[in-house]
């Protein structure tokens, strides 16, 4: 998939504004405002510490801007970009008193971007002979989910809604309130607009055939093993989505693929992925 482009500034600065004045208090930076003179002037270098997929650098660069806007960023390697150990990503120069305060929230949001963006990256080169793509959930971070769906398509994955305002989609209990399968994609058809689609999760094939029977134009195929994902995908003949979902990991996810569906929903990929070990490396200057 290509590689998304840059997130907008009216996005991400609130987001990491706000983690800056969580983190300078009411203060500010004492430690370093009481070690580093002010005139001191230092280079820095934003390096990894392992492999991986870089994602967050428009976080990172937001950061240092909110703390110094004279600061220098120099970009080395890009959101998408695949790193090794001691790699450098960027580098930093002007006030060394700038550069400590804003390193911890670069690094927090540039490493758990790109751990989801390596996660994503490994889940998707296990079934890239496959036509099935991977896609992330809304089992996200409050506040965070924008960036965490970004990070995923950098690591090459897909995107499910941002939000419940973001499409249709049918769940068991929305099932279960309105009276069936049939009855709550005919309630939803009535009022969605021509622009927004309808998918509904089932747990069997008996659901399957129904949702299809009834027009829907995706469906989620809900903890079904590869054999029965196959037998869907039979069933199905092209007509609608097909996306399986349910505690898929890097053991699973091959056979799921191989079944012949669409999408592999993966809510792991956003709420559980390892932060990627990145540092800051700071020399003086002048």
């Amino acid at each position: 998939m290509p590689l998304p482009p840059p997130m907008p500034r009216l996005i991400v600065e609130p987001a990491v504004r706000r983690a800056l004045e969580e983190d300078l208090g009411r203060a500010g930076d004492i430690t370093t405002d009481y070690v580093v003179p002010e005139a001191t002037r230092a280079q820095a270098r934003i390096a990894a510490r392992q492999a991986g997929v870089v994602s967050g650098l428009d976080a990172a660069r937001s950061a240092f801007r909110l703390v110094d806007p004279d600061l220098m960023i120099g970009v080395e390697r890009h959101d998408g970009d695949v790193v090794s150990p001691g790699d450098t990503i960027c580098h930093l120069d002007g006030k060394a008193r700038s550069i400590l305060t804003g390193e911890r929230v670069a690094l927090n949001f540039m490493g758990h971007m790109s751990g989801i963006a390596t996660a994503t990256r490994t889940m998707a080169q296990l079934i890239a002979h496959a036509r099935a793509r991977v896609t992330c959930t809304r089992k996200t971070t409050p506040g965070l989910r924008a960036f965490e769906k970004h990070a995923v398509r950098c690591g090459g994955g897909a995107n499910h809604r941002f939000g419940l305002d973001d499409g249709l989609l049918i769940k068991d209990n929305h099932i279960a309130v309105a009276g069936g399968i049939v009855a709550a994609i005919e309630a939803a058809r009535a009022q969605a607009g021509h622009m927004v689609k309808i998918e509904c999760e089932v747990d069997t094939l008996e659901q399957l055939a129904q949702a299809l029977d009834a027009g829907v134009e995706a469906v989620l195929l809900d903890n079904m093993p590869p054999a029965t994902l196959a037998q869907a995908v039979a069933m199905n003949a092209g007509r609608a989505t097909l996306e399986a979902s349910g505690g898929i990991n890097a053991d699973t996810i091959v056979g799921v693929a191989e079944s012949g569906v669409d999408l592999i929903s993966v809510g792991w990929l956003t709420h559980s992925a390892p932060s990627l070990d990145l540092g800051l490396d700071i020399d003086f200057g002048d």
